[in-house]
């Protein structure tokens, strides 16, 4: 089976994600952090991407990013994650251990509304969900803490959203998202579809004419 087309087109927000190969541990120390974010700091010095959101897990990172122009995304997420796997494998003395990833990254289109909210919502609580921290931007390897207490100078790596950020932001962060919410961008995750209404939904899958994964009713879901 061929791989399914990918999406890179400027001016349109994408929810990216990628995890480590068999789930393993990718992030084991503070040092390991470190150099993801460096490199993240130099993938956007090099390309120009505009990152609006990020979250680095232990053994998986999510980004939302919005780039300007046309192939920009692939160039991107490639040169970061080809540079990221050799400077962990230098840091561990791992050359030639194999694949740091599973795979190749995910990506998904996500409207410029409501749907924006939530995703960055979704991706900035993970550590929350994972019972990791007890507020949201008390995790270090990702954008609310960077947000809310990273400098100036860390604060850059954020640009602006292409939506406003709801009053009191830091409070609805904190708060549980609706299962709903929660449901239909793990949806998304699993299925590789666009997240945002129906038609929206509708106009880019027909527009860029993306093959989306229709799941049968009643049929369980593995949890993403």
């Amino acid at each position: 089976m061929g791989r399914a087309l990918r999406t890179d087109v400027g001016g349109q927000v994408y929810h990216v994600l990628n995890r480590a190969n068999a789930r393993l541990p990718l992030f084991r120390k503070k040092a390991d952090y470190e150099l993801f974010e460096k490199v993240l700091e130099e993938a956007k010095e090099k390309i120009g991407m505009r990152i609006l959101s990020y979250c680095i897990m232990p053994n998986h990172w999510h980004l939302v990013l919005y780039p300007q122009h046309d192939g920009e995304l692939s160039k991107f997420v490639n040169w970061l994650t080809l540079t990221h796997t050799q400077r962990w494998h230098a840091s561990h003395r791992t050359i030639g251990y194999g694949h740091l990833y599973q795979g190749r990254y995910k990506s998904f289109l996500c409207e410029k509304d409501e749907h924006f909210v939530q995703l960055v919502r979704y991706v900035e609580r993970n550590p929350l969900r994972a019972n990791l921290v007890r507020q949201a931007e008390d995790w270090r390897w990702g954008s609310a803490w960077r947000r809310q207490r990273g400098t100036p100078r860390q604060r850059t790596l954020l640009d602006e959203w292409p939506v406003s950020m709801p009053r009191a932001y830091s409070k609805l962060l904190n708060e549980p998202q609706s299962e709903a919410e929660v449901a239909a961008m793990r949806r998304s995750v699993t299925r590789g579809n666009p997240f945002g209404s129906d038609v929206w939904t509708g106009n880019v899958i027909k527009k860029y004419d993306l093959e989306i994964t229709i799941r049968p009713r009643g049929r369980p879901r593995k949890g993403s």
